[in-house]
């Protein structure tokens, strides 16, 4: 009812389903270790900037992406560079 209220929807996957959420909590636990427990912030501007930066900057440039051919997105660019540059 309180997801209903505020036009959310709940997890859409069965009872139990281990693989359910599995993606968001190794992501979310990746964010509170390098990024909340590390200090607290006096506002939430400053906290929403610490975790834009910390996803941009290290999350998004050292994780493998099936659909990069599981490789991170520097490695990814990297050699598109050099393909495009040796053509």
């Amino acid at each position: 009812e309180t997801l209903r209220h505020h036009g959310l929807t709940g997890s859409m996957g069965r009872v139990g389903a281990c693989a359910d959420n599995a993606a968001m909590e190794s992501f979310f636990s990746l964010l509170q270790k390098n990024v909340l427990d590390r200090q607290r912030w006096l506002t939430r501007r400053d906290l929403r900037l610490s975790i834009t930066t910390w996803i941009e900057r290290t999350y998004h440039r050292r994780r493998r992406q099936r659909r990069l051919g599981k490789l991170t997105p520097i490695e990814y660019e990297t050699i598109n560079r050099t393909e495009l540059i040796a053509a």
